[in-house]
C-alpha cells in the first residue's frame, strides 16, 4: 500500500514538473492529461502488441508525444492568456474523444496487458527529470526562458525567437507527461480514456500553484503533499475535491506565490573580482 502511494506521488511529481516547464516560458497548459494519455497508450501498444521492453517504449512514446505537442503547439502558442488556456482545454477534450472512438486501443472499453513499472522505476524517472531540471536552472537556456516569461516583446527585440522558445517548453512538458503516462499504464496494467480527463490536468496545474511556480521544488512539494496527505487522512480522501479547492483558495488569498515562493538561481554565483590599481604621486 505504501509503495502504491509513493508510486502515484512520483507520477504526480512528474506531471507537475511537466506543467512547470511550460510555465517557465510564460505559458499555461491544461493539456498535460492528453499528453499523458498519448504516452500511456503509445508505450502500451509497443510493449503489448509489438513486444518492446518498457524503457525503449517509454522513450519512443515520449518523443512521439513531443512531436504531437509541437504540431498542435505551433499555432496554439501564438495565442495569449485565456485564449491559450481554452485551446489546451480543447486539446484535452479532443484527445479524450479520439481515445473513446479508437478501437485499436480498446475505445471506451480500455486497453490492458501492460506490466513492468514499479515504484523504483518511477523513483528513477523522478531523479533523472529532477537532475535535468536542476541543470536547466543553471544553464543559459533558463535565462532565455526567464526573458520570454517576463516580457516576450522585449525578449523578441533582443533577438530571441519567442515562438520557438515557447514551443521547446511546451514539447518538453509533453515529453515529461508522456513519460509519466507510460509508467502509470505499465503499473496499473489496464487503463481507460476516462483516466485522462480534464480534471487530471486541472489537478496537476493546482499542484504547481500550491507548491510555487518560481522553482522546481514547489511543484515537487505541491504534488507530494496533495497526493499523500489525503491517503493518510481518510476524511480528506472522502472530501478530496472540496479540501483541495479550499486549500488553493486560501493559498491564493494569503500566499499567492505558493508554499515555496523563492526563485531558483539561474547562474552560478561568482565572487566579484577587484583589480588593484597602483597610484603614484609626482
Amino acid at each position: 500500500m505504501i509503495a502504491d502511494h509513493l508510486f502515484f506521488a512520483g507520477i504526480n511529481v512528474l506531471l507537475a514538473w511537466s506543467v512547470y516547464v511550460v510555465l517557465m516560458t510564460g505559458s499555461l497548459s491544461f493539456a498535460q492529461g492528453m499528453f499523458m494519455a498519448v504516452g500511456c497508450y503509445s508505450a502500451a501498444v509497443l510493449t503489448v502488441n509489438f513486444g518492446w521492453s518498457l524503457l525503449p517504449a517509454t522513450l519512443v512514446a515520449s518523443v512521439f508525444a513531443s512531436l504531437v505537442a509541437a504540431l498542435v503547439g505551433w499555432p496554439a502558442l501564438r495565442l495569449r492568456g485565456v485564449y491559450l488556456i481554452l485551446v489546451t482545454i480543447g486539446i484535452t477534450f479532443c484527445g479524450r474523444v479520439l481515445l473513446d472512438n479508437l478501437e485499436y486501443v480498446g475505445g471506451v472499453s480500455g486497453f490492458g496487458g501492460m506490466s513492468g513499472a514499479t515504484h523504483i522505476t518511477v523513483l528513477v524517472a523522478v531523479i533523472v527529470v529532477g537532475a535535468i531540471l536542476f541543470w536547466l536552472s543553471r544553464s543559459p537556456l533558463q535565462r532565455i526562458f526567464d526573458a520570454v516569461r517576463e516580457d516576450d516583446r522585449v525578449a523578441s527585440s533582443l533577438g530571441i525567437n519567442v515562438p520557438v522558445v515557447k514551443l521547446i517548453g511546451f514539447s518538453s512538458g509533453a515529453f515529461i507527461a508522456a513519460t509519466a503516462g507510460s509508467l502509470f499504464g505499465h503499473y496499473m496494467s489496464f487503463v481507460r480514456p476516462e483516466s485522462f480527463d480534464i480534471l487530471l490536468s486541472v489537478y496537476v496545474v493546482l499542484y504547481v500553484i500550491l507548491g510555487g511556480v518560481n522553482n522546481m521544488w514547489g511543484a515537487l512539494v505541491g504534488a507530494t503533499v496533495m497526493t499523500l496527505l489525503p491517503e493518510y487522512f481518510r476524511v480528506l480522501a472522502d472530501w478530496r475535491p472540496t479540501v483541495f479547492g479550499l486549500t488553493i483558495l486560501l493559498m491564493l488569498l494569503f500566499r499567492p506565490q505558493g508554499l515555496l515562493a523563492f526563485r531558483m538561481l539561474t547562474s552560478r554565483w561568482k565572487p566579484a573580482t577587484r583589480k588593484t590599481v597602483s597610484t603614484g604621486e609626482s
